[in-house]
């Protein structure tokens, strides 16, 4: 008897798994076609993503390599195109060297160049952050004092992860103007931070040496001299006449000393 039930429960099971695969055959059949072609669809762009890096990573290496040989003009011209024609990756960094090309020749090309690269939000912000830094570079040989702290002095903060070298290019420009407590201020900042590098700690103790040394060869302000009276109200003391003479008074007017 208990077979008998066994085997009327596994010809139910049966029939039930007939209906169902004569009811979503089609879309089981569909979903392992969309599983089979997505797999292969992702392999090869996978592929073909690993073949475009790798070419343009040749391409910005032979552009490098131009640049170390002193062609500039094709180095520039080759960073340029890859920076239009790669992957966002390679095309910021070939972006950023062309910048760099370009400051040979033309600073004030290059930092409008940085900038263009710093405000791209569609690039990753490292890049953005590097571009703001190199057009900070050539900024303090380039713009006016007013321009420049309104540049750089909102990135001298804890959110700019280049904020001690900032602060560094701040102390210089400080110290071009002989502003030695300005100077000291922001160099102070950089010790003082827990975060600074031991290389530029080391160059910052340097500038701050400097700073002391020039604080302390600045001259004094010269002490104002005594008015002296005219020669003809000047009156001698007379502890100040010579021992044994008397000044002359009116009695003795027209009498020669030496009598």
């Amino acid at each position: 008897m208990t077979d008998l039930f066994r085997e009327v429960d596994e010809d139910v099971r049966r029939d039930r798994a007939i209906q169902l695969w004569t009811r979503y055959q089609y879309w089981v059949l569909a979903l392992a076609l969309l599983v089979v072609v997505g797999t292969v669809g992702f392999q090869t762009y996978v592929h073909f993503r690993d073949e475009a890096a790798q070419a343009a990573g040749a391409e910005y290496e032979a552009a490098v390599q131009l640049s170390r040989d002193g062609k500039t003009t094709e180095a520039e011209a080759a960073l340029a195109a890859l920076g239009q024609s790669a992957a966002k990756g390679y095309a910021a960094l070939a972006r950023l060297r062309a910048a760099d090309e370009i400051a040979k020749r033309d600073p004030a090309a290059a930092i409008e160049a940085y900038d263009k690269l710093a405000a791209d939000q569609s690039i990753n912000v490292s890049f953005r952050d590097l571009a703001e830094l190199r057009a900070a570079f050539l900024r303090v040989d380039h713009d006016d004092y007013k321009d420049l702290m309104l540049k750089l002095s909102p990135l001298a903060n804890p959110n700019y992860p280049y904020q001690n070298q900032i602060r560094e290019l701040l102390g210089i420009t400080e110290l071009k103007r002989n502003d030695f407590e300005a100077a000291g201020r922001w160099f102070d900042a950089i010790i003082s931070d827990p975060i600074t590098p031991t290389a530029l700690r080391q160059r910052i103790e340097a500038f701050i040496t400097l700073v002391q040394g020039a604080r302390t060869l600045t001259p004094a302000a010269a002490p104002t001299a005594a008015p002296q009276p005219a020669p003809s109200q000047a009156v001698a003391p007379k502890d100040a006449s010579p021992q044994g003479v008397q000044p002359l008074g009116p009695q003795s007017k027209g009498l020669d000393p030496g009598k």
